[in-house]
């Protein structure tokens, strides 16, 4: 399995720098720490400050959502694809190009998410968007695995054994009592280690069964397929002290063509289990493409929002990679930003003031629970299954 790339999302700004903003956190970083890209965002309308906080938290909880749904169409991708990682990677594919270039060149859809749009409308139409892949993509991949499950209970009955398959190819109608008013035959699976006993004692296990009337049909590597005849008024209680005796009834009825019949259903359940696997996989592929695309979105809009929160304008935005590296680099350049929040020890080693982040931290909308996510700049960590 390819190594799993992780994408970082940066704002700060631009007064903080001396030089040209992406070669100075290029020299921060350290280029083997990952690409610096620039990420272009649009200007939206600001609106007022509580509800700014508002969409802060409502972005917060849709980038949950959006993660969700990428994750579950990856799974559903890898599920169908039998997690083969190359056919898996070649449908990954955001408007036809690789998710990581997608990511890396990204440009705000000002088609689809106009962005003179209020943000509110914005998050919205958003919501709903990536709500609609989910179930799109959850409908039809339920509507493949049901067609699955019945091919695959069809084949079962061509090629289990006898106490599961089909007894339509093997039971004539010749061994069958039919339309008598008094008797009628019984078909019992019986273990093979359990065909002596079988034979010896099935006359007397119940009352009214006709003497020497079993005869053996079929026999694979487990099991043996009898026909019984008993009277009507005693078949219950014979049944009964078959599956005491841990003899399987098989309950069957001839009818004429019915070999035919199953094998042209067997036929139409394989191309229809082909059919719907092709409209599952082009589902995957632009369920992938969608939700990424409606993730890119909202992460733009997060990204927005806090570094009008932070700053008061957005100014630079940014998208470096490995994010572990790159984020230890930041906290060390940019800790200051944080004001009393954020400061070093004697040693010069990075440190947090609680009292003085649980106020950084509620001017900036955030709640104490999110104080181990809290940074002193605007700063986003996201990966893609």
């Amino acid at each position: 399995m390819a190594p799993t790339t992780r994408y970082s999302l940066v704002s700060l700004p631009v007064r903080i720098f001396d030089d040209e903003p992406l070669s100075e956190l290029t020299s921060t970083i350290g280029q083997d720490n990952g690409d610096i890209l620039e990420f272009s965002i649009p200007s939206f309308k600001i609106g007022t400050l509580d509800a700014l906080v508002q969409h802060a938290d409502d972005l917060t909880k849709l980038n949950a959502i959006c993660e969700a749904v990428v994750s579950k169409v990856a799974d559903s991708l890898a599920g169908i694809l039998d997690g083969d990682e190359d056919k898996i990677s070649q449908q990954k594919m955001v408007n036809d190009k690789p998710t990581d270039s997608y990511i890396c060149s990204f440009q705000w859809n000002k088609v689809r998410y106009r962005a003179e749009k209020p943000l509110g409308e914005l998050i919205e139409n958003l919501q709903k968007d990536i709500q609609n892949i989910d179930n799109d993509v959850k409908a039809k991949f339920n509507q493949y695995n049901a067609v699955k499950t019945n091919l695959s209970a069809l084949q079962r009955k061509q090629t289990g054994n006898l106490a599961t398959k089909s007894l339509t190819p093997i039971v004539q109608p010749d061994v069958l009592i039919q339309d008598s008013e008094y008797l009628e035959t019984h078909l019992i699976v019986v273990p093979l280690s359990a065909r002596k006993d079988f034979l010896r004692s099935y006359e007397t296990i119940a009352e009214m069964v006709v003497p020497r009337s079993a005869l053996q049909i079929a026999q694979d590597d487990e099991f043996i397929l009898f026909a019984v005849t008993t009277f009507k008024k005693t078949s219950a209680d014979f049944l009964h002290k078959c599956r005491e005796h841990k003899w399987t009834p098989r309950q069957y009825k001839y009818v004429e063509g019915g070999k035919e019949e199953e094998q042209r259903e067997l036929e139409r359940m394989v191309r229809e289990e082909k059919k719907v696997w092709g409209e599952a996989l082009h589902m995957g592929r632009s369920g992938w493409s969608e939700s990424v695309m409606v993730w890119a979105h909202v992460l733009t809009l997060r990204v927005f929002v806090e570094t009008v929160l932070r700053y008061g304008l957005p100014l630079e935005f940014t998208t470096p990679k490995q994010a572990k590296k790159v984020k230890t680099a930041l906290d060390k350049a940019y800790s200051y930003l944080g004001g009393n929040a954020f400061g070093r020890d004697k040693r010069g080693r990075f440190t947090k003031d609680d009292a003085s982040l649980a106020s950084e931290m509620a001017a900036a909308g955030y709640s104490a629970g999110d104080a181990n996510e809290y940074t002193a700049y605007v700063y986003y960590e996201f990966e893609f299954p």
